[in-house]
């Protein structure tokens, strides 16, 4: 078996893993790489493998950073089969359709930008009949069902916790009368979150692939320190008629932001305050997380019986129309604009932020993790100035972030998780995770296990087990 390492190796995006077996050649994700434009480029038109040489993908979740270059893969020749979750089936086909268009709009005003310039112009990474090809592929699987996908080859997802239908995926070969099993998480959630459930008891591997996104640190404590200060920041944009601009992934972290909000009008803290979701993808992906409640903790479980739509609330408004969202930039506060993407690298909170950057009235709520380059990264960072659709604009708004937000494991959880797999594996690659981060969470790993082979791997190469 050969593992091959051809994205999220040393950085956070575009995770694509390549495990290769006599016969049989697996995808675990074929997500989309968001950083440096140029290298954005590069990075997710080629590769790194030959698309119809692959004989199946096995996506851990709809995230894009996960799930966005499919697409290419059916540009490219690719006609097998790709395995999800149903939930994640469901999330991953309007996820695909929403960067299409995105990749679309946002080059057509690049275009125009640099065209003026007599730059060069920029083209989409692919488009919606490429999704159409791709989704086509999709088959479901259930948590725990053996799915076989390749020649002595099975594989099976456990609940990761991270986002709706997220999977840790476990692949079993036997050859010669030897099984090898590698567990790749994915990206892992965290005990004791709101919606989902907890991620479940990892099984026993022989290898095992592991995330290192917070690979070198901990969250803030999810409770009500994490409301307090949801609460003064609702309030002090009430008293400054401030926008509060949220970057937020549309699956996943804008649901769980609704809930918190109405948890806190609900308990009487804050007085209701206008919250626009400004994302067609946000509002599909609201109704794909109401038809998957096999998904649910028993908390969201008895939410829903108690209270009805634990989504939905007279002062949340979900926009579509692109007429509507343009009105929200000439809106004054307060209020709450959440929009995607999370890392700020494309769609309609862009144009948001390029309205209210310059207001040092206005707040910038980060409440996730950054990649290194993005735009998201550079607010975090605290520049005076940003890059908005390549023009450098002026950053007078307040940025303040919510790391208790967080849907991916901390440190301490990540070596529970491992800490959890009986026995312990003989070999660990560490992914996802910028360098730093990454390197940190392998030597805390080696220090546990020191009989464990620890490795983090560049991107681009391969390794033998």
């Amino acid at each position: 078996m050969i593992i091959a390492f051809h994205g999220a190796a040393r950085s956070v995006t575009g995770s694509r893993h390549l495990v290769q077996t006599p016969g049989c050649r697996v995808l675990l994700d074929c997500g989309l790489f968001q950083g440096r434009r140029q290298e954005a480029d590069r990075q997710n038109r080629f590769l790194g493998f030959d698309p119809k040489a692959v004989d199946a993908v096995l996506l851990s979740h709809a995230h894009i950073d996960h799930s966005g270059a499919l697409p290419v893969l059916a540009k490219h020749g690719f006609a097998s089969r790709v395995y999800v979750t149903p939930a994640t089936g469901d999330l991953t086909r309007v996820m695909l359709e929403d960067s299409a268009r995105i990749q679309e709009s946002d080059c057509e005003y690049v275009n125009r930008q640099e065209g003026r310039r007599g730059r060069r112009c920029l083209r989409p990474f692919y488009d919606a009949d490429d999704v159409r090809t791709i989704v086509r592929r999709f088959a479901g699987a259930r948590y725990g069902d053996v799915i076989k996908v390749g020649p002595r080859m099975s594989a099976s997802f456990h609940d990761a916790g991270h986002i709706l239908g997220s999977a840790a995926i476990r692949l079993r070969y036997t050859a010669r009368g030897t099984t090898t099993t590698v567990l790749f998480t994915g990206d892992l959630g965290r005990p004791r979150m709101p919606i989902l459930r907890d991620p479940a008891v990892p099984p026993a591997c022989d290898v095992l692939i592991i995330e290192s996104t917070y690979g070198d640190r901990l969250h803030e404590e999810v409770g009500d320190s994490l409301k307090t200060k949801a609460e003064q920041l609702l309030l002090r944009a009430k008293t400054n008629r401030s926008k509060i601009i949220v970057p937020a992934f549309a699956v996943g972290r804008t649901q769980e932001l609704v809930m918190r909000i109405k948890e806190l009008v609900r308990e009487g803290r804050i007085d209701p305050v206008p919250i626009y979701i400004d994302s067609p993808l946000a509002s599909k992906a609201t109704e794909i997380f109401r038809r998957h409640p096999e998904c649910y903790d028993e908390e969201t479980l008895r939410t829903f019986a108690a209270e009805g739509d634990p989504f939905a609330a007279r002062y949340i408004r979900y926009v579509s129309s692109v007429d509507e969202s343009k009105r929200l930039n000439a809106m004054k506060g307060p209020c709450v604009i959440i929009a995607s993407s999370g890392m700020c690298e494309g769609g309609r909170v862009l144009h948001h932020l390029k309205h209210a950057v310059q207001d040092e009235a206005n707040i910038i709520a980060i409440v996730g993790f950054q990649a290194e380059h993005t735009l998201g990264r550079k607010l975090v960072e605290g520049w005076d100035v940003v890059p908005i659709f390549g023009v450098p604009t002026p950053r007078r708004a307040q940025v303040v972030r919510f790391n208790g937000l967080s849907a991916h494991a901390d440190r301490n959880d990540l070596l529970a998780y491992v800490r959890s797999i009986k026995p312990a594996p003989a070999k660990v690659f560490v992914v996802h995770g910028e360098e730093k981060q990454a390197l940190s969470l392998a030597a805390a790993i080696k220090a546990e296990h020191p009989r464990t082979d620890v490795i983090v791997p560049e991107r681009g190469s391969s390794h033998e087990i």
